[in-house]
C-alpha cells in the first residue's frame, strides 16, 4: 500500500498540501482528481520522492519513500511533462534506465516497438509531443514496476494509442497486481479504468473512496411534486413541474424517501465520475456560476 499521512507542503508562505492523508491499496488503479490549484501534482512529487514532505509521513509498504533507493526502484513515473536527456535516442535511455532498474524487461522493451513504432536511432527531442509521450511508456512499463504513477498519462496521444497504452497498463494490473496512481482532468476516461477515486482541493483529500462505492452514494432524481424529501440535496435545479434533485444516498433510502412524497413522477439516476466531481466540489464553492456576458 501506498500511504500519505498528514503531509504537508509549503513553498515560501504558499501551502500546497495541508494535512493530506491519502491511501492507495496495493493493486488498485486509482485516480485522483481535482481542479487546477488542487496540489496533485505536488502530491505526485512528494509520493514519489521528488520532494521532501515539511510535515508528515510517505510510505511505500510501512517503508519511507524520500531517499530510499530500495522503494523507488519499484517505482516508475510519468511526469506531465516528460523530460530525456539532450541528444539521446530511444536506445540511449534505455541504457539509462537498465542502469537503475535492475528488473527491466530487455525482452519486452524490443516486443514494444511493434506497438508504439517509435524511430530507434532518431534523438527524442525530435519527436512530437505524442511520440515523446509514448517513448516514456515505452521505457517505464519495461521497468516491470510495483508502482506506476502517471500525470495527464495520456494527453497528446491520438485515440488508437490512447486505447493502446491503457491496453497495456490494465494488463501489467491484471498480470503483476500493479498499483496504478493515475492523475488526469479527463474523468470519463478514468471512470472506463479506475476502481478508487480520490477529489483533491487546496490540498487536502475531500473524498476517497472505491468508485463502485462512489457513484452508490450519491445520485440524481427526478420528480414532479411540491414536497421534498427528507434527503441530503446537494443541488436542485427546476425545468417546469420538473425537479432535478442531486442527493446523497443509496438508490433504495431514495426510493423509499421519495414514495412518502407521493409525487406524480420520479426517477432515481445514477451520476457519472464527472458529475460526482462537480457536485461534491460544489460544497466549497465550485459550482459552475452562471454569468451574463
Amino acid at each position: 500500500m501506498l500511504q500519505m499521512s498528514n503531509v504537508t507542503k509549503r513553498f515560501g508562505d504558499f501551502k500546497a498540501l495541508d494535512g493530506l492523508t491519502m491511501a492507495i491499496p496495493k493493486g488498485a488503479v486509482y485516480g485522483l482528481v481535482g481542479p487546477n490549484g488542487a496540489g496533485k501534482s505536488t502530491a505526485i512529487r512528494v509520493l514519489t520522492g521528488v520532494y521532501r514532505p515539511d510535515d508528515g509521513t510517505v510510505t511505500m509498504e510501512g517503508l519511507p519513500i524520500y531517499e530510499n533507493p530500495n522503494t523507488k526502484v519499484c517505482m516508475s513515473s510519468i511526469p506531465d511533462d516528460v523530460f530525456f536527456f539532450p541528444s539521446a535516442t530511444l536506445e540511449d535511455m534505455r541504457s539509462y534506465y537498465q542502469g537503475i532498474y535492475p528488473g527491466f524487461d530487455d525482452d519486452l522493451f524490443q516486443r514494444l516497438y511493434e506497438v508504439f513504432q517509435l524511430p530507434k536511432k532518431s534523438p527524442i527531442r525530435r519527436f512530437s509531443k505524442g511520440m515523446q509521450k509514448q517513448a516514456a511508456f515505452h521505457l517505464s512499463i519495461c521497468t516491470r514496476p510495483d508502482v506506476l504513477v502517471l500525470d495527464e498519462p495520456v494527453d497528446g496521444l491520438d485515440p488508437v494509442m490512447r486505447r493502446q497504452v491503457w491496453s497495456l497498463i490494465l494488463s501489467d494490473v491484471a498480470q503483476r497486481n500493479t498499483t496504478v496512481l493515475i492523475s488526469s482532468h479527463n474523468l470519463r476516461e478514468l471512470e472506463d479504468i479506475c476502481d478508487h477515486v480520490g477529489i483533491m482541493d487546496h490540498g487536502k483529500l475531500l473524498l476517497e473512496r472505491s468508485l463502485a462505492d462512489m457513484q452508490g452514494s450519491i445520485h440524481k432524481l427526478q420528480m414532479v411534486s411540491a414536497q421534498t424529501p427528507e434527503l441530503e440535496i446537494l443541488h436542485e435545479s427546476n425545468s417546469g413541474r420538473l425537479r432535478t434533485l442531486i442527493v446523497r444516498g443509496s438508490a433504495e433510502e431514495i426510493v423509499q424517501k421519495t414514495k412518502l412524497c407521493e409525487p406524480a413522477y420520479f426517477d432515481v439516476l445514477p451520476l457519472s465520475l464527472e458529475e460526482i466531481f462537480i457536485y461534491e466540489l460544489g460544497g466549497v464553492n465550485y459550482e459552475v456560476k452562471n454569468i451574463i456576458l
